[in-house]
């Protein structure tokens, strides 16, 4: 690509920044849970309807719009963006604060949907001087199973034109604003959620002989269990397992009939995976049944893995460094955490990166999912562009 093209995008990038921002002000205050972005969705095709852009809805609350470039090609690339919101309590003292008490853009949705569109605003702009089509997946339902990518998939998002490649972009407060950062192959894990149920026999705490003690055969599940991990996992597949809920109704002086888990376990293997999901659930029956009790082990299997295509991956990052300059351009490490996006990479050909939100000097450092959580809107300017500039050097005009 020349020049004068990235300064094109560079400047149109610029130009609408505070439109940009605004836009994601306006979503940031006005959150809705997954599978609920009513609003948003109707905020998405407003905006697209006054650039001209066709649209269809998908998915109950999706979006995607189309923009064909005025030259001939048969090349399409589709850009993601996810719309919706998490159920928390925003802390943040800012003029655009969650009007939507316990909803809160906690992990940056409203960056992303903002960002494509802008980024449909500049390749709109521009769309006389690429060839092929851009697909904009507005999507719905990251936060929660069985996420919006996999119902879009299902509804043929793929297909009609179907992409060479998708990307997507997600903010990452670890990095600063102004800086990307992206791994090739391999990146986030999969993630199944866990429910357990433990039955025994419930009564007086002075009297466990008379009980069978579901607090105690917990105790030996939860530690037994992690054994899957450190004994049976091929240790070149990263594993996670953690249970971050336990209920047990009983008191001091009282052990209850029964105890409540809920966990979490992530991995990058799919054979792996199948065979822990076997492996934790007779390891947990045989330790009640042993111990006198009787438990429901159940796993909701989640998001897969996420896979950068290696070449695309390449290509991205080259074009990246074009943008942004070396020094802007990261390279990170596994990831235990999930993205539904995973459904497009293992679907297509796909790159997923990070967006740098962080400003120590402004005190924006917050984790996602947390109720402080915010960004450095420097990062909108970036965000759009270089989204732009990646499409249509994808798209190999």
């Amino acid at each position: 690509m020349n020049n004068s093209l990235k300064e094109k995008i560079s400047a149109l990038a610029h130009q609408i920044h505070n439109e940009v921002t605004q836009n994601r002000r306006h979503l940031h205050s006005h959150p809705e849970l997954s599978f609920e972005e009513y609003n948003t969705a109707a905020f998405v095709k407003n905006e697209l309807e006054k650039l001209g852009i066709s649209f269809t809805e998908m998915a109950g609350t999706g979006v995607v719009g189309v923009i064909k470039g005025g030259k001939i090609s048969d090349k399409v690339i589709a850009l993601r963006a996810d719309m919706d919101a998490l159920p928390i309590f925003e802390a943040n003292e800012v003029e655009y604060k969650s009007k939507n008490e316990g909803v809160m853009h906690a992990c940056g949705h409203d960056v992303h949907t903002s960002s494509l569109l802008g980024t449909a605003k500049i390749l709109n702009e521009l769309k006389s001087e690429f060839g092929g089509i851009v697909k904009l997946i507005f999507q719905p339902g990251e936060e929660r199973l069985p996420g919006g990518a996999n119902l879009m998939i299902k509804e043929g998002v793929l297909e009609n034109p179907k992409p060479n490649a998708v990307m997507g972009q997600h903010v990452m407060p670890l990095i600063e604003a102004g800086k990307i950062g992206m791994r090739s192959g391999k990146y986030m894990a999969s993630t199944d959620e866990i429910y357990v149920t433990i039955k025994g026999k419930g009564g007086h705490g002075a009297q466990p002989q008379q009980n069978i003690d579901p607090v105690v055969i917990m105790a030996q599940m939860i530690t037994a269990l992690q054994t899957i991990i450190s004994r049976s996992s091929d240790p070149r597949f990263p594993s996670v397992l953690s249970f971050g809920k336990v209920i047990a109704q009983g008191a001091t002086n009282v052990i209850p009939n029964e105890v409540y888990l809920e966990g979490t376990f992530r991995t990058l293997n799919e054979k792996w995976r199948a065979e822990a999901h076997i492996k934790m659930k007779k390891l947990a029956e045989s330790i009640a049944e042993g111990m006198g009790g009787s438990v429901d082990f159940r796993i909701e299997k989640g998001y897969p893995f996420l896979v950068n295509e290696e070449h695309l991956t390449a290509r991205t990052k080259e074009a990246a460094i074009e943008y942004l300059g070396e020094e802007n351009v990261l390279d990170l490490d596994i990831w235990m955490a999930a993205e539904d996006f995973a459904y497009f990479s293992q679907a297509a050909d796909a790159c997923f990166y990070r967006l740098g939100t962080r400003n120590e000097a402004k005190g924006i450092t917050s984790s996602v999912h947390t109720p402080t959580f915010d960004i450095d809107e420097k990062a909108l300017g970036l965000s759009t562009g270089l989204m732009a500039y990646l499409a249509i050097k994808e798209l190999g005009n």
